[in-house]
C-alpha cells in the first residue's frame, strides 16, 4: 500500500476531481492519494466523485486556507 499526495491548490472546479482522477487511475487497490485543494467545492465533488466510483474518504482536514481529503482506492 502507498501513500500519495496531489497538489490541486488554486485549481477551480472541475479541476481537482480530473486530477484526483487522473492519479487514482494509475494506484492500487487500498493505495491512498492524499488531495490538498484551496476550492471549497471539492469538499462535496470528490467526495461524490468517489462514492460513484467505489473509492472511500478516509479522511477529510479543512483548515483556513487549504482542505485536505485522503481517499483510499478501491477494487
Amino acid at each position: 500500500m502507498s501513500h500519495q499526495q496531489l497538489d490541486a491548490r488554486r485549481l477551480l472546479c472541475p479541476m481537482p476531481v480530473i486530477k484526483t482522477q487522473n492519479q487514482v487511475v494509475q494506484m492500487q487497490p487500498g493505495d491512498e492519494l492524499e488531495v490538498i485543494c484551496t476550492d471549497p467545492g471539492a469538499l462535496n465533488d470528490i467526495p461524490a466523485w468517489a462514492r460513484i466510483n467505489g473509492h472511500s474518504v478516509i479522511q477529510t482536514v479543512q483548515s483556513e486556507d487549504e482542505i485536505r481529503i485522503t481517499v483510499r482506492v478501491g477494487a
